[in-house]
């Protein structure tokens, strides 16, 4: 791979070698890669991640069967192992996202409806993140929410769902967003997860902007996810594919790195952020990056598809 500036933190992929490990006098000493290019993906999770983030960006544009081989190679490209990455595909095929269909010892997939749906959520929701929030009025959404102790696997549920719409955990049992207008949702949210009855949702303000910004710093950990931004941003700028293969691994691990911030930063109105908010720098990079990696990770996921048509 290309010799890139140094980088920091996120999420691992697999690249090792001369990068990694200690120069001779007369080795030509390459800066190290961006973490998230070099360490290897070993978790199913993760595996399963990726495989997501694969399917959104390539198969669900081209609406085509895909191979298991293209898959191998695709995910290979960013150190996934092939247990893992058959073991990803058995999952999501378990779990009605995919369909695999034999042809004699082959085996391709596609996507299921629910997947598609599944999939263009996703996306819809990754693209349109980071775009700038308009005027708050003030008032917050308030929600406030009985789940029996013993109820672990609920609370995690709930806690996941409340937290992909932007609400942030005040205090056992009151979470709250600074948009109203989610109201809907919210309730939608507390209907599926049971406890919809159980629960109370209110309209609200908190005093003055200064109590406001404190609300929001105890409600959500905004100094955590300025940093993801910061190292987001440093190991975006590190990265400099010089081919299609490394266009492809980096694209694909931008759009990885870019999914986890609609479930970490809320979404909040510019008056109840710290000055200076990275977060506006990490969008426009991010779709600066996506827009011009995109055609050649695009031929290369073209290459692999056609080679393993044959």
């Amino acid at each position: 791979m290309a010799a890139r500036r140094d980088g920091h933190g996120g999420t691992p992929p697999g690249t090792t070698g001369a990068a990694d490990a200690p120069a001779s006098p007369s080795t030509e000493v390459r800066p190290a890669e961006p973490e998230f290019l070099r360490r290897r993906e070993l978790g199913a999770a993760s595996a399963r991640s990726l495989l997501l983030t694969v399917l959104g960006e390539f198969v669900l544009p081209g609406g085509q069967p895909v191979w298991t081989a293209t898959f191998l190679d695709a995910l290979g490209v960013l150190g996934v192992e092939e247990k893992a990455v058959r073991q990803a595909l058995a999952r999501s095929a378990a779990e009605g996202w995919l369909v695999g269909e034999r042809h004699g010892r082959r085996t391709s997939w596609r996507l299921t409806s629910s997947g598609r749906r599944l999939l263009t959520d996703g996306t819809e929701r990754i693209y349109g993140f980071g775009r700038p929030v308009g005027e708050w009025d003030g008032q917050w959404l308030m929600v406030l929410v009985t789940v029996p102790e013993s109820s672990r696997r609920l609370r995690h549920l709930l806690r996941t769902r409340l937290s992909w719409n932007g609400l942030g955990n005040l205090s056992t049992g009151v979470w709250l967003s600074p948009h109203p207008e989610r109201e809907p949702e919210v309730r939608g949210v507390l209907s599926e997860v049971g406890v919809g009855s159980t629960s109370r949702v209110f309209h609200a303000r908190l005093g003055d902007l200064a109590e406001a910004r404190e609300v929001a710093r105890e409600a959500w950990d905004l100094d955590a996810v300025e940093r993801a931004y910061e190292r987001f941003l440093d190991e975006v700028r590190a990265l400099e594919p010089a081919d299609d293969v490394e266009t492809f691994a980096a694209h694909t691990r931008l759009v990885q790195e870019w999914r986890r911030f609609p479930f970490l930063d809320p979404g909040l109105p510019a008056r109840l952020l710290p000055d200076e908010w990275r977060g506006a720098q990490a969008a426009a990079l991010f779709h600066e990056r996506h827009s011009a990696w995109r055609p050649a990770a695009d031929r290369h996921w073209k290459a692999l598809d056609d080679r393993k048509s044959e």
